[in-house]
């Protein structure tokens, strides 16, 4: 792919207003999303890793869902839930006059329902990984639960937080099935990179491998920047 951009034709093509608009709703979704990520799924892979109650493998097999769902499929899903006319869109619509598909925040909700799994998948991993003998050791010295998790749980496992959160960010910045199947692709409102690079690859093949070639850098960058500040244990 970087062999085959058109490297003299690149600047004309990077400073496309389309392209500018499209990089920053999809860094900007991506980034809500997995602040939406982590407030989810922190209590949900703590319930899954620390609880044990009668259901568990069915929540847990129930998270994990959209990890072997087909993109256009998780689309079809979030539509018929909360499309205008969905079970849960419907009543939100009549009481709020809000409603998801075709906004900046129905892109962020099909974000997070692709990105969720990994995030509860390593942060379950890592709450495991955590001896819970210091949770207890905290509570004997009169840690409240909340202050237990706060102050030993989530220092113990942060590194799996991190690291959950970047694949999850790197799963948001990716998506595209479920984006364009629930929201469309409207410039400037829904349409990111992924649909962008769809849509542009029909008319200007060297165009869309430009549009690809920034997709490439970007996250090789993200992911290099956060391995070695953040995702490195000591």
């Amino acid at each position: 792919m970087v062999a085959a951009v058109d490297w003299p034709g690149l600047p004309a093509q990077l400073r496309s207003e389309p392209l500018r608009d499209a990089l920053w709703l999809s860094l900007t979704t991506s980034t809500a999303a997995m602040l939406v990520c982590l407030l989810l799924g922190l209590p949900l892979a703590w319930l899954l890793a620390r609880v044990d109650f009668a259901g568990r493998g069915a929540l847990r097999a129930l998270v994990t869902v959209p990890l072997v769902l087909p993109p256009v499929v998780a689309g079809v899903a979030l539509r018929t839930a909360f499309g205008r006319t969905g079970v849960l869109g419907a009543p939100l619509e009549e009481l709020t006059g809000f409603s998801f598909p075709f906004t900046v925040w129905g892109v962020v909700l099909a974000h997070v329902f692709v990105s969720l799994p990994f995030v509860v998948i390593a942060v379950e991993g890592a709450l495991r990984s955590a001896n819970p003998e210091y949770d207890a050791a905290a509570a004997t010295l009169g840690a409240s639960r909340w202050t237990g998790f706060r102050r030993v749980t989530v220092p113990l496992a942060l590194p799996g937080i991190l690291a959950g959160m970047v694949l999850g960010w790197a799963r948001s910045l990716g998506e595209f099935g479920a984006t364009i199947t629930f929201n469309g692709n409207y410039p400037g409102r829904t349409q990111t990179m992924p649909t962008l690079i769809y849509v542009t690859r029909q008319a200007d093949q060297d165009a869309a491998l430009a549009l690809s070639l920034v997709m490439l850098v970007v996250s090789v960058a993200i992911l290099v920047m956060l391995r070695d500040r953040w995702l490195v244990t000591p």
